[in-house]
């Protein structure tokens, strides 16, 4: 180890309230360097006494060896220099003492405990010897630093005694047994250096086999393809969550799959050819993977089949894919992700009960029409600007709540009761925007919905028209078609020739082997309806004995 003592310039007011003055004290800055690995301490010439007098009385050692406290001119230039050379002389001579392990009181005064691998391990050990079982027997979940879990898995890689120091208090044991059988654990790291140090957390690769029981765990702030040992906590794990670490749910969910052309998972037949067969994370009911570097979902979630709760949020998703293997996801938060489209989203999602899209750059709903057992329902934060769209999620018989707040249509006058009247009949079950909706509200929607189906019904008998209009032409060209073809002499002296109106209408009677019945439900109404609107006169009825009809006419204005 490496010490060197800079003195640090600048003085420290400390303000005594009591006797209402204010004194100056010199701190002197230690920086340490363990290979790679530096930081800093602050101490004041007092805090080197405590320590040298502590050592005295614990380890022995020679009481000259601080150097002597001065009480004249001790804020000179020259002394302060002096002193500084002297305490650096001091630290590193303790150091060449101590080679193997420093005394816990010196440890503590260089922050071992808080940056370098034993003083780490020696310090959590000795925390654990006294509060483990309690923290076990309580359930509670345990938090630890990704510098400690390196710290542990660095000396499990050395080889080295548990017990380096002699105290059992510090034996490694206590660690691990500790470790074998915890069920719930935090892994906490930070977004930069740690403390006075230049460590960065998420650059510091751990172990996480040691751990053999774990129910739940939590990993924030590390390296997602630094963390080993994570899939051997397959067979207990329910319910695990990764943020602010994972650039792909592959490598957290099957790491070794870098190691294999072609996986599969286990229980799954395939066709082509398989190197590896991965076993699937048999208990795992609900995972967190929102806030990271997620770009896609890939077909890791094959490993996945039991899981209910998926949380996707805050990364990169484009696309919703590969879904269709989770059959027993019932909630799904995508929410501030970059979806575009819901295209067929129904395929992947068919037993999804919430979904949570907020956040994302949807203009269109269409992919939601048959999300039948969908309950709750967040599009906030998009870009949906028009009220037809929600006609895509009006029909669906389960939908209970649903968010459209900070979309381009809530600015819409009267935008709350137009989009309740989309949902029909159950307006009145449906809570929009997180209010419930109001009778006031509901007497609107029942008014909207009055004027919406009058619209229909004049669409309706709009198109009748047209088609009856269309239907009239297509008669009378058809009529005056067969009476063109009539006016020649006729072939039988049983076929009667046209007669005039005295309207100026041309009225032609044509042989028809239709029967009655048929003719007045079918073709015949039609030419009927036809003529009529036309204003036609029909004339000539002729009674055929048989029960037939002869009727034809043609039209001429």
């Amino acid at each position: 180890k490496k010490l060197s003592c800079v003195f640090y310039p600048k003085r420290n007011e400390i303000i005594q309230p009591a006797k209402g003055f204010v004194y100056f004290t010199r701190v002197y800055i230690i920086q340490v360097s363990v290979g790679s690995h530096q930081w800093t301490v602050k101490h004041r010439y007092s805090d080197f006494h405590d320590l040298h007098e502590k050592l005295v009385s614990e380890k022995k050692i020679d009481k000259n060896l601080l150097p002597p406290k001065k009480m004249i001119g001790k804020n000179s230039k020259s002394l302060v220099e002096k002193r500084q050379k002297e305490l650096e002389v001091y630290l590193q001579t303790l150091l060449v003492k101590f080679p193997v392990t420093a005394p816990k009181v010196l440890s503590h005064f260089l922050h071992f405990d808080l940056y370098e691998i034993n003083g780490i391990t020696a310090a959590l050990a000795e925390d654990l010897f006294h509060r483990g079982e309690q923290l076990l027997m309580a359930g509670e979940v345990f938090t630890i630093r990704p510098l400690q879990l390196y710290a542990v898995t660095q000396q499990l890689l050395q080889g080295k005694p548990t017990c380096a120091n002699g105290d059992a208090k510090t034996d490694l044991g206590h660690i691990l047994d500790f470790t074998c059988r915890l069920k719930y654990l935090k892994v906490s790291g930070t977004g930069g250096p740690f403390g006075t140090s230049n460590i960065q957390e998420h650059l510091l690769p751990f172990d996480l086999s040691i751990f053999k029981s774990l129910h739940q765990i939590e990993i924030s702030h590390c390296g997602g393809k630094l963390i080993k040992g994570l899939t051997s906590c397959k067979h207990a794990l329910a319910t695990m969550s990764v943020r602010f670490s994972a650039t792909s749910m592959k490598e957290i969910l099957v790491p070794e799959a870098s190691e294999f052309d072609q996986w599969e998972p286990e229980g799954e037949t395939s066709s082509r050819p398989v190197t590896a067969v991965i076993p699937t994370w048999r208990t795992l009911t609900t995972l967190d993977m929102s806030h990271n570097s997620i770009s896609q979902i890939d077909d890791s979630v094959k490993l996945i089949p039991k899981i209910e709760f998926l949380d996707l949020s805050h990364n990169g998703v484009s696309l919703v894919e590969n879904l269709q293997h989770l059959y027993n996801l019932v909630h799904l938060d995508l929410s501030y992700n970059k979806l575009t489209s819901l295209e067929g989203v129904h395929t992947k999602l068919g037993n999804i009960k919430t979904l949570n899209l907020a956040g994302n750059h949807l203009e269109r709903l269409c992919g939601l029409n048959k999300l039948y057992s969908l309950v709750n329902l967040d599009l906030s934060n998009n870009k949906i600007d028009q009220i037809d769209e929600v006609k895509n999620i009006g029909n669906l018989p389960c939908l209970e709540k649903v968010v459209l707040s900070s979309n381009p249509l809530s600015i819409i006058p009267d935008y709350r009761t137009k989009v309740l009247a989309q949902f029909g009949d159950r307006a009145s079950e449906v809570c929009l925007d997180n209010i419930v909706t109001t009778e006031k509200e509901l007497d609107t929607v029942e008014v909207l919905k009055a004027i919406q189906k009058a619209k229909e019904v004049k669409y309706k008998l709009s198109n009748s028209d047209k088609k009856i209009s269309e239907d009239s032409r297509l008669t009378a060209a058809s009529s005056k078609s067969n009476c063109s073809s009539l006016t020649v002499r006729p072939s039988s002296p049983s076929l009667p020739r046209p007669v005039s109106s005295s309207q100026g209408n041309h009225v032609c009677i044509v042989l028809l082997l239709f029967p009655i019945n048929q003719w007045i439900g079918g073709w015949g109404r039609d030419a009927w309806k036809a003529s009529s609107l036309n204003k036609v006169h029909c004339c000539d009825f002729c009674k055929i004995s048989r029960a037939f009809l002869v009727h034809s006419a043609r039209i001429k204005f």
